[in-house]
């Protein structure tokens, strides 16, 4: 029995401003006391009206560019409407149909677009009186987040690690994030399925994206896994990828595997509509010009010219 595995990615990078994405909070919230760098704004109280932030806009078409993206020149914020504890307003500010770039390519991965959005706040778990109780801190909670979201072109574990590597490298190389994944700058959510040729007809496992990954480490074993787990479901149910069959799954380094949380929402589910306190962004060609500009020299060009001055490929790496 032969497969292929296909891994599409959605990569969430906390872009390196000095305010938030729609107020002028401090983004230095790391190991600061919770809920100290917060305003109306970043907790989603009636009245505050959002302002958004030029400089991350400006990372995010800096950093579409150097992934060879088409920038759109007419772009807007949308409304993604759920609920969860985290989401203070219970809409999320993202872009839905307009994303600030598109159609990229890095590595020979093609990218399918690169947007901008707010972060949420963050759930800590902890016992309080032999009590298990979930607190909120909405430090995080409106902080630049940019989403790059390839096509499922990576083939195996070891070279999603090695994007994502080179990728951390990029946005490092460009200013615009430290993408840390420890600290959680840098969240990855790998989509795995398998194309499986069983009696010479193909087959196609059901799509399943998995979560709480904060580690290179972690990307390679939750994908290994999870390519194992689709081969012995499939050998024992046959169970097919279908409209509404896309899961969730966590990986459980503890226990080292990937765990069920909950069915895939689609986008249908979220109900996005434009922000209407914000208006279109327009962006001119002197500007993406005058952005463009401000690319300096990329990771991989400068192993390039390294190696023209008779460096080895692993000096050059260095």
């Amino acid at each position: 029995m032969l497969f292929t595995v296909f891994i599409g990615l959605e990569i969430h990078i906390e872009l390196k401003t000095k305010s938030k994405m729609f107020c002028r909070c401090s983004t230095d919230y790391f190991g600061r006391s919770p809920n100290t760098y917060v305003c109306p704004i970043c907790l989603g109280l009636p009245g505050a009206l959002p302002l958004p932030n030029q400089k991350a806009i400006e990372a995010v078409v800096l950093n579409g560019l150097s992934l060879n993206c088409q920038v759109t020149k007419f772009s807007k914020f949308d409304r993604k409407n759920y609920f969860y504890p985290d989401l203070p307003k219970g809409y999320q500010i993202s872009q839905y149909d307009l994303p600030l770039c598109q159609k990229g390519e890095f590595l020979s991965i093609k990218i399918r677009r690169v947007h901008l959005e707010e972060d949420t706040g963050k759930l800590v778990h902890e016992t309080i009186d032999n009590e298990k109780v979930s607190l909120i801190d909405f430090n995080r909670s409106g902080l630049p987040l940019m989403e790059i979201v390839t096509e499922p072109d990576l083939r195996s574990a070891v070279q999603t690690k090695e994007f994502l590597k080179k990728l951390q490298q990029l946005v490092r190389c460009l200013g615009v994030a430290d993408a840390d994944m420890e600290k959680g700058q840098m969240r990855c959510e790998p989509t795995v399925n398998l194309e499986i040729v069983k009696n010479k007809r193909k087959y196609y496992t059901p799509l399943v994206e998995i979560k709480n990954i904060n580690s290179f480490r972690f990307v390679g074993k939750a994908i290994e896994y999870e390519i194992k787990r689709q081969l012995e479901e499939f050998n024992q149910t046959g169970i097919e990828k279908q409209a509404g069959n896309k899961t969730t799954r966590g990986w459980d380094e503890k226990n080292q595997k990937t765990v069920l949380q909950r069915e895939k929402e689609e986008a249908a589910d979220y109900r996005y509509f434009p922000e209407p306190d914000i208006p279109p962004i327009r962006l001119t060609n002197s500007q993406i010009e005058a952005i463009k500009n401000k690319i300096p020299e990329l990771p991989e060009a400068k192993v390039v010219n390294l190696e023209k001055l008779d460096l080895s490929e692993y000096q050059a790496e260095l």
